[in-house]
């Protein structure tokens, strides 16, 4: 599952500023810009501020200070007129690292109205300019009192303004309002080298974070896989793995626990006619447990980081006996394993889950560890690795739709197995009771793992094998794998 890159670019407007003493003096007038200009070209700017306005275009110029001549002003006074006569010039938009463009319209705001007496009404107030001082923008004029930050209300005095739905905004309100904010550090996410506002975003969560917090050692999850923001601490395993609280409120701790759900399975797998006769061992591991046997195991197709594993070989196992505590730092302590010897009793000696997961990702780890169980027990031989990992997939996937989407175990589970003790009873019903919003959303993560898995043994065949099921239906593509090796096509 690959991750996002967000890239915004923006933009920001200027202000023209005026004043008006019987003509119209306008232009724009901040000190860095005209500090740019040598005092020797004084002259040729004065040409050029009357050509600019002649042109229509109200962002070219410096302020005009009322100690003109009265020929000057006479000859100000017609070009200006000139220029409110020919179309207004189109909005340009700045390149700026805090404003995203994609949040700024193009669509022009409505046209100022000009009376013929020649006075220009301010679009904020619509009442005449008058005498005094006026701001040109976003098309039209203003008093400077009347050109208003839509998010705070106050006046906008800065020579720059950010714009979004065509509303002025100040750029630091812009940016409070809409600049992304990073989800683990809570900063404002920086821009890169180019100015621009780049972030990363988990493509299933889209949990927003700084492009640095995926080298500065950041804990993901160990289950949903979201950052530890720096405002929540995350469990801390004993063998090191992160747990987010969300998860941790369902995760399955020990193996008394587990079997509870591992009833759960097997209704599931009854129901689909696919009962294991034999009792096979289930043993809530940790990590260090469940490297040794796979390492003791002569053959199997396993993840790069394996959290299920269904044994052949006789060994001995050190599985969990109780359920940890949670210490200071948020850190597990109080773990108390055992160890669990193995004996080959038919093609299954136990299978091994990994501890501190979710019961969703736990029973969907089970169910495919069971799948594997039931292909060795019922003489499913020479299997390829995508055919045999592809329908333990499917499998999973199916048992987790039963939970989710049908909101507990398959309609189709026989119930002729719940025999089992009241206390038993009571506990597994309770598990398979109403999901939080949370988990409901952390079974479609889970599924969605599976459907977008990219490699060829889990993803390819859980993709061949669910058309095939989809198809055929599950019971023919069993029997037609045991008779062929593959999956009916």
């Amino acid at each position: 599952m690959g991750w996002l890159n967000k890239i915004f670019k923006g933009s920001v407007n200027r202000v023209s500023r005026g004043h008006y003493d019987g003509n119209w003096h306008e232009g724009n007038s901040p000190d860095h810009i005209k500090g740019a200009y040598d005092e020797s070209d004084n002259e040729d700017m004065d040409r050029a501020i009357a050509l600019s306005l002649a042109e229509g275009d109200p962002n070219k110029g410096k302020a005009v200070e009322p100690d003109y001549s009265l020929e000057e002003d006479e000859q100000l006074a017609r070009a200006l007129q000139e220029s409110l006569n020919t179309e207004s010039p189109p909005r340009q938009h700045i390149p700026v690292a805090n404003v995203p463009s994609e949040s700024i319209t193009t669509r022009e705001p409505p046209q100022p109205v000009f009376p013929s007496s020649g006075y220009r009404t301010c679009a904020g107030c619509k009442n005449p300019i008058g005498h005094g001082r006026f701001l040109s923008c976003m098309d039209a004029v203003w008093h400077p009192q009347c050109f208003r930050c839509f998010a705070c209300n106050k006046p906008i005095s800065e020579y720059e303004f950010a714009m979004h739905e065509d509303q002025p905004y100040h750029k630091s309100c812009y940016k409070d309002f809409f600049h992304p904010k990073c989800d683990v550090c809570k900063n404002f996410i920086p821009t890169n080298k180019n100015g621009l506002i780049e972030y990363r975003a988990h493509p299933f969560w889209m949990q927003k974070y700084c492009p640095s917090h995926e080298d500065d050692g950041t804990p993901r999850c160990c289950s949903c896989e979201r950052m530890e923001p720096t405002d929540i601490k995350y469990i801390t395993l004993d063998d090191g793995r992160k747990l987010c609280l969300e998860c941790l409120t369902s995760a399955t701790m020990d193996s008394p626990e587990c079997q509870h759900l591992y009833m759960d399975i097997q209704e599931f797998f009854e129901g689909l006619n696919m009962k294991v006769e034999q009792q096979v061992p289930l043993l809530l591991v940790e990590r260090q447990a469940l490297n040794e046997a796979l390492e003791a195991e002569k053959s199997g197709h396993h993840l790069p980081e394996t959290r299920g594993l269904c044994l052949s070989e006789e060994q001995i196992v050190r599985t969990i006996l109780r359920r940890p505590t949670i210490g200071p730092g948020n850190r597990i302590m109080d773990m108390i394993t055992g160890p669990y010897k193995l004996v080959r009793r038919c093609e299954v000696t136990a299978i091994l889950i990994l501890y501190g997961l979710p019961r969703l990702q736990t029973g969907s780890i089970l169910a495919h560890e069971m799948m594997h169980a039931y292909l060795r027990l019922k003489g499913y031989r020479s299997l390829s690795p995508q055919v045999e990992e592809g329908i333990c997939q499917v499998l999973s996937h199916m048992w987790l739709e039963s939970e989710i989407i049908a909101g507990a175990t398959s309609n189709a589970a026989s119930t002729s197995a719940a025999s089992s003790s009241s206390s038993s009873s009571t506990a597994t019903s309770s598990k398979k009771g109403a999901k939080t919003e949370f988990e409901k959303k952390l079974g479609a993560f889970i599924k969605n793992q599976i459907e977008t898995d990219s490699s060829v043994e889990y993803g390819d065949g859980f993709r061949v094998g669910n058309r095939a099921v989809e198809r055929y239906g599950l019971r023919s593509t069993l029997d037609h794998m045991k008779i062929t090796g593959s999956f009916p096509i």
